[in-house]
């Protein structure tokens, strides 16, 4: 069963592996798509494969980077304008530039949370401090796992292509 994680041999390996194939799904609603459709809307939200993608690296930097081990991350935290916009690329954010800041954020991520010496331990910025590393990290399949779902129903729309059709 191609979708299935293999077996771990602990917890850090395991939270690290299971939000691994999530982001593989994401990434995967990408394959095979032009810019402009990958930037297009067709189901009845205003969510484009990019947008999502977009929204997932920058979630992604924050939770780890600037909440978990404490890290400046000007533009990113604080969150400033919440909003449509988190989800909008800019033109420069191309699909092969969004899917590699998805890359680098997952190398970073891999990083920080290798230098995390107990899951169990808070949140280094001061605003965050009342979660752990374990709750981030399980927030973080939440989340990606939420929007890899978004994705493949639009990605659906867009051209029929399930997760079934796809290499995932």
């Amino acid at each position: 069963m191609a979708y299935l994680v293999g077996p771990v041999p602990d917890e850090r390996t395991a939270l690290l592996t299971f939000l691994d194939r999530q982001r593989v799904a994401l990434r995967a609603t990408l394959n095979g798509l032009t810019e402009e459709q990958a930037r297009s809307t067709p189901s009845a939200s205003s969510l484009s494969l990019a947008g999502l993608l977009r929204h997932a690296v920058r979630t992604e930097r924050r939770w780890v980077v600037a909440g978990l081990a404490g890290r400046p991350l000007p533009g990113l935290w604080p969150i400033e304008g919440w909003g449509e916009a988190e989800f909008t690329p800019s033109p420069e954010e191309t699909v092969p530039s969004l899917l590699d800041a998805y890359a680098a954020a997952a190398r970073e991520t891999e990083e920080i949370v290798a230098g995390v010496e107990d899951l169990g331990q808070a949140c280094a910025a001061p605003e965050c401090a009342h979660w752990s590393a374990r709750w981030v990290l399980h927030h973080l399949i939440e989340e990606t796992a939420r929007h890899a779902g978004h994705a493949d129903i639009i990605r659906e729309s867009l051209d029929g292509a399930t997760s079934l059709d796809r290499d995932v």
